[in-house]
């Protein structure tokens, strides 16, 4: 979901002179349908990326490998039949590897230009390289300036063949001033892929079930909002009620997925709990450099039922 919110101020902007084309997989369609009504939409292959509630995210993808890039040629041979049918002469693509094409201009956008693994590191950039070849150029999600990076080492590697441009942290989200009455104690946003996500969600419904806390749960998921007895769940918020959940809130709890730090970065949110996945080495690294240069405190799931969280703020 991260990948398809910050792609929307970008499309905002192309639309204004441009006719765009949306390539969305089924569990999007909800979310691109409710913003952009209008514009067309194509389903793309799903990459069916899984985790595990034991093995490593690291282990998990490439023991996914070989489906991964055989949805990658997939998606390829699809672009080729959009191109031809829609006269189509640029395309943007946010991590989705098999979308370019040597006939159109063909951009890359991602925040993480190293790939961090405890092994096969060499490996992994290796292909991560030969992959970026493909296209024309780089836009990363983040401000230029080192000192200003939002993801720190992830996008610096002077090794990307192709131009890269930081185009500067994109959030659905818009910056300015707004009023904060601070009425939510804590806001926990969930977020990611299953089964980590629902085991975070228990965790911390066990956790605050006595609390005397006034606790808002989103839980990035379709289903009918309920009250867990002292905590309001709302299934998915739109971007209105998740902005203003937000500005409102003392302390927010969530994963430090990427997408997620630059919309609380744009709101100007600073009291942050940061529980990384267990064994997604990115998010881990992005909870330690927003420890270290952000002021987040950093959780790691397995501490989380002993944890002092310290609310506040």
């Amino acid at each position: 979901m991260g990948h398809a919110t910050r792609i929307v101020p970008l499309i905002k902007k192309l639309q204004q002179e441009n006719e765009i084309i949306l390539g969305i997989s089924p569990s999007h369609e909800f979310f691109f349908e409710a913003i952009f009504p209008h514009l067309k939409k194509i389903e793309l292959p799903s990459y069916q990326i899984s985790y595990s509630r034991f093995l490593p995210v690291w282990l998990k993808l490439i023991l996914q490998a070989p489906r991964i890039f055989s949805v990658i040629r997939k998606e390829n041979a699809l672009l080729k039949k959009i191109i031809s049918t829609h006269s189509v002469n640029l395309v943007i693509s946010d991590n989705r590897y098999g979308l370019y094409n040597n006939k159109v201009e063909s951009i890359f956008i991602t925040h993480q230009l190293i790939i961090l693994s405890p092994v096969f590191s060499s490996w992994a950039n290796w292909m991560n390289i030969k992959l970026l070849r493909r296209f024309q150029e780089v836009w990363v999600p983040d401000y230029e300036p080192r000192s200003e990076r939002l993801s720190g080492n992830l996008s610096e590697n002077k090794k990307v063949p192709i131009p890269v441009r930081f185009i500067g942290p994109q959030s659905r989200f818009v910056s300015g001033e707004v009023m904060r009455s601070k009425s939510i104690d804590l806001l926990i946003l969930l977020s990611g892929i299953e089964p980590q996500r629902s085991l975070l969600e228990n965790m911390l419904l066990e956790k605050f079930k006595e609390s005397k806390l006034n606790i808002v749960l989103v839980r990035g998921k379709e289903k009918v909002a309920a009250t867990h007895k002292n905590i309001r769940i709302i299934d998915f918020a739109d971007t209105n009620l998740l902005g203003d959940l937000i500005v409102n809130a003392r302390t927010v709890i969530c994963r430090s997925g990427y997408s997620t730090l630059m919309d609380l970065h744009i709101l100007g949110f600073r009291n942050l709990i940061l529980v990384p996945t267990p064994g997604q080495t990115e998010q881990e690294y992005l909870a330690r450099y927003w420890q270290q240069n952000y002021k987040a405190k950093v959780i790691h799931q397995r501490d989380l039922t002993a944890a002092d969280l310290q609310l506040g703020g």
